[in-house]
């Protein structure tokens, strides 16, 4: 039972962890005009707790407390994690314009529609490559799968929109802007 705590605490934390990194990069690409710049400092955050830390423990105190029989640096398996790398950053990189594309408070429905569909695709990659399955798993677990699906699609369909008042234009206002438009503009051609 200890084990599933420890699990669930760090499941936890990571699901803090990014359900906070949508708003808070959409945050700070709002602040700094500009999504390549919060995305640069999204990297080098990743450096300080990708590279720095697990360098430390692993170099300077001589700790993995993740490893198991013969660690190593073989070629292919350091190919692999820098593939996961590339494929978290190019992620990254995507919720950062997904949110940047679609405005000002996106990240509300942008987050809910990325992580609804990361799982259903690791799901599948997972039980049909990474880790084939002899036995596909219960129906109800596809059922979760597709309500994780339909989740995303109700994100999508009844996202909030800007409930800011716009300025009303009576008809007859709209008729004399159009109407003075085309007035000058038939004087300035003659």
């Amino acid at each position: 039972m200890q084990k599933w705590l420890i699990v669930l605490m760090f499941v936890g934390g990571a699901a803090l962890s990014w359900g906070l990194y949508v708003p808070t990069v959409h945050k700070a690409a709002m602040q700094l005009s500009s999504s390549l710049r919060a995305f640069m400092f999204v990297g080098v955050a990743y450096f300080l707790v990708a590279v720095l830390v697990p360098a430390a423990m692993i170099f300077l105190f001589d700790s993995d407390p993740t490893a198991k029989a013969n660690p190593n640096f073989k070629t292919i398996p350091v190919l692999l994690g820098l593939a996961a790398g590339f494929a978290g950053a190019a992620g990254a990189l995507c919720v950062i314009f997904a949110a940047t594309k679609a405005g000002p408070g996106s990240a509300i429905f942008v987050a809910p529609l990325v992580f609804a569909g990361a799982p259903i695709i690791n799901t599948i990659v997972t039980i049909t490559y990474f880790h084939p399955v002899k036995t596909m798993p219960d129906w109800r677990f596809f059922l979760g799968l597709g309500m994780a699906a339909a989740g995303a699609a109700m994100v999508m369909l009844f996202k909030p929109v800007d409930d800011k008042p716009h300025a009303i234009v009576s008809p007859p206002a709209a008729m004399q802007s159009i109407v003075a438009g085309a007035d000058s503009s038939s004087v300035s051609e003659s």
